[in-house]
């Protein structure tokens, strides 16, 4: 793919310990690597395997990319139970200052044993910059999202809008920010809201800190989704960045769409064939990423909402088949009246796969980033959904600027536990990306995102030119602490 050579370059990948940040690293392994760049995935052994499998079904590149494991003590050394992946352990600082304890020494014998050009390392390890700087090795920050997000937190870090409203729900617009975004008090994250000394106020200051010092950030984006907030970005507010997205697009074959993240729960050989049988545009994919949960009574609303909205579906839920609350969360004879129509998959899908499909016409989500854009790079529709993190921001993004989804109308931001939302509001925002002549204008707008995403990554293309000022610049940067 890449035209350069770029074979003196040797890259280590850094990404924290959940898949909605692994999974993007993953990707860029491969990105990497099909330009010739030597990568280093640094990881515990638990999801070393997942890297190894995720990464090496491109023989073409898997020669270029290697994993190391850092081994992580036992628990009495202060991390909690299932901390080689924190889906379900909400960042905290104890959290964090355990991980760097243990293994920050260990990356620095690497740092220092392999010299890579550049370290790549997650915004949840603000240390990392400090560590690569020991050897002189510059740091590349990793935030997981896009450029109008991280636009809009750093707004609302420096003006706190919220402070002038006089309620959780009355709507306030982002000051000097492009584009007349409205949000609610109730929307914005909680550690944002608060001047306490939190475990996450600390680790939110420590990461602006880190990355102030940083050699600068990589973003999973392209620029002709978000040029306006791209430069405000660069030019407003003086951030050092680059481009590189949709980093999922280096995904082409089946194996490989197939293979990101856990192990699917659905055989996609099935999937596949369930998803042929359907026509163009017929089938909504709905799904709230690995974190994301809800209560067995929300479950039931969009249950009843999918069968009365009459469109054909695939619903991803993070239940198995034996839990106690079985009959709870699903109407009584659901699956018998689905059955044809509606396919559940109980666990983990293969998202790109199933939304790339010629048969999805509108995705229902959570508005994680890496959802959001390989919905975009799959240029559908969308139904936005957000629950936590910068989700309500990307929210924004795919409804107001892009103009490509309908929101649910959820208000508050909470940390895992979805909000409250009846069937009948489920149904109406199906339909809107669904049928009609506004879906159609949806589905439209969406399509030529797809088409610019699917540009962007191409020779010639505004990530893939931006990828390799990055790595020239890498390269300069060295020759000049060698020369």
């Amino acid at each position: 793919m890449g035209s350069e050579s770029h074979d003196s370059v040797h890259i280590f990948l850094f990404p924290f310990l959940a898949h909605g940040h692994m999974i993007p690293v993953s990707d860029m392994a491969k990105l990497f690597a099909s330009h010739g760049v030597r990568v280093t995935i640094v990881t515990t052994p638990l999801n070393a395997t997942r890297f190894t499998q995720s990464t090496q079904s491109r023989k073409s590149s898997s020669g270029l990319i290697q994993i190391k494991a850092i081994e992580l003590p036992s628990e009495e050394a202060g991390l909690p139970k299932g901390c080689e992946n924190v889906d379900t352990l909400p960042p905290s600082l104890d959290l964090v200052n355990n991980l760097a304890r243990l293994i920050q020494p260990q990356l620095e014998e690497l740092l220092k044993e392999f010299k890579p050009t550049c370290l790549v390392a997650d915004m949840f390890y603000p240390w990392a910059t400090e560590a690569a700087a020991k050897f002189g090795i510059p740091r590349l920050v990793f935030h997981g999202t896009c450029f109008f997000s991280l636009c809009a937190s750093e707004v609302m870090r420096l003006h706190k809008p919220f402070k002038n409203v006089s309620s959780e729900t009355e709507s306030f617009v982002i000051p000097y920010f492009p584009g007349e975004i409205e949000l609610t008090s109730s929307q914005v994250p909680a550690f944002v809201k608060t001047n306490d000394s939190s475990g996450m106020n600390q680790l939110m200051k420590a990461r602006k800190e880190s990355e102030l010092k940083s050699y600068g950030v990589i973003v999973n984006s392209f620029y002709e989704l978000e040029p306006v907030y791209a430069d405000y970005y660069r030019n407003e507010l003086g951030k050092k960045a680059w481009h590189i997205g949709p980093v999922s697009l280096c995904n082409r074959e089946i194996e490989e769409k197939s293979n990101r993240g856990k192990e699917a729960t659905v055989d996609k050989h099935e999937c596949l064939k369930w998803l042929d049988s359907k026509k163009a545009d017929s089938v909504v994919y709905v799904c709230f990423g690995s974190v994301a949960n809800f209560h067995s009574t929300q479950l039931k609303e969009i249950a009843m909402a999918l069968e009365a909205a009459g469109q054909d579906f695939i619903w991803v839920v993070r239940r198995g088949k034996d839990e106690e609350d079985q009959d709870e969360w699903l109407p009584e004879g659901f699956e018998e009246r689905m059955e044809g129509k509606g396919l559940i998959i109980r666990g983990w899908a293969p998202q790109v796969l199933i939304l790339d499909h010629p048969s999805i016409g509108g995705f229902v989500t959570h508005c994680g980033w890496n959802s959001t854009m390989e919905g975009i790079s799959a240029g559908l529709p969308m139904v936005t959904w957000p629950v936590s993190a910068e989700q309500f921001y990307n929210e924004k993004l795919v409804t107001k600027v892009l103009k490509i989804g309908v929101s649910v109308g959820t208000q508050k931001w909470i940390m895992i536990f979805g909000d409250s939302v009846k069937k009948e509001t489920i149904v109406k925002v199906v339909s809107e990306i669904m049928v009609g002549e506004e879906a159609e204008l949806r589905r439209s707008k969406a399509r030529e995102l797809g088409k610019q995403a699917r540009r962007a990554v191409e020779v010639g293309g505004s990530s893939y030119q931006d990828f390799n000022n990055l790595i020239q610049g890498l390269k300069n940067l060295k020759s000049q602490q060698l020369g």
